[in-house]
């Protein structure tokens, strides 16, 4: 018998008014396992993973979350999922007002100035990971430059130690250096926290770099999904056209 899905999506919709987002999203992910969610801008992604984290209500269809249906979840119950989720925001979004180790280990305390010897050891130790020294802890975002802030949001995206973490563009306004320091961040965290990731990107490199597999959502549909060897050598003209970066081809 196959492992139950970490997380899956069956025959997902979503329309504002008359915009129809999401049209018929059928997409599984397998824990520990790494996916990235191409596709231009507008074409569905974020509404598919605030769905997911129930931010948003999906109008049909049914989204599990390791095997448990999550579709229409409140109060308590949806309190419980999304502590299974952490995310790394593709500005970082990062909290102004507090320094490093606060912003850090902002989910564990829930938003509460306490327990701050813990809390700095906690943020400390998740900095390590990121390759950051404890030297920042009582710096502010302003301070930071684009990559560490990068860095500190990816340290309070693991701090909960959470089962399923969703990456936002995690290399928009990075040079290719940063952004490949960003790149290699994530592929030890998901391996080395063993984590199920999902990765929204425009960025072919680090889709190719980061995942074990690719979906392209265009239209508001899954038009293929494959391995991310296969990237090159898809058959498939959607996917041909958008790794290239070609204005001719299905994608308008």
């Amino acid at each position: 018998m196959s492992e139950t899905p970490k997380i899956e999506l069956h025959n997902v919709a979503k329309a504002f008014g008359e915009k129809q987002v999401l049209r018929d999203v059928s997409l599984s992910v397998a824990t520990g396992e790494s996916l990235a969610i191409i596709g231009g801008s507008g074409t569905g992604k974020s509404v598919m993973l605030k769905c997911i984290l129930g931010l948003l209500s999906a109008d049909s269809g049914q989204i599990l979350v390791d095997g448990e249906d999550v579709t229409h979840a409140s109060g308590s119950d949806r309190d419980e999922i999304r502590a299974k989720f952490g995310m790394l925001f593709q500005g970082g979004a990062l909290f102004d007002s507090l320094p490093v180790w606060r912003n850090i280990t902002f989910a564990l305390t829930k938003g509460r100035l306490t327990g701050g010897k813990e809390m700095r050891a906690i943020a400390a130790k998740n900095l390590d990971r990121v390759h950051l020294g404890e030297d920042v802890l009582d710096l502010y975002p302003s301070e930071l430059s684009g990559g560490m802030q990068k860095r500190v949001a990816l340290a309070r995206a693991i701090a909960p130690r959470p089962d399923i973490i969703f990456f936002d563009e995690p290399t928009t306004g990075l040079d290719p250096i940063k952004a490949d320091v960003i790149n290699d961040l994530i592929v030890e965290l998901v391996d080395g926290l063993g984590v199920t990731a999902v990765t929204i990107t425009h960025d072919m490199v680090s889709a190719a770099k980061i995942a074990h597999r690719v979906a392209l959502l265009y239209n508001g549909e899954i038009v293929w999904e494959g391995p991310t060897q296969a990237l090159d050598n898809s058959g498939n003209a959607y996917v041909d056209q958008f790794v290239k970066g070609r204005a001719d081809g299905p994608i308008q």
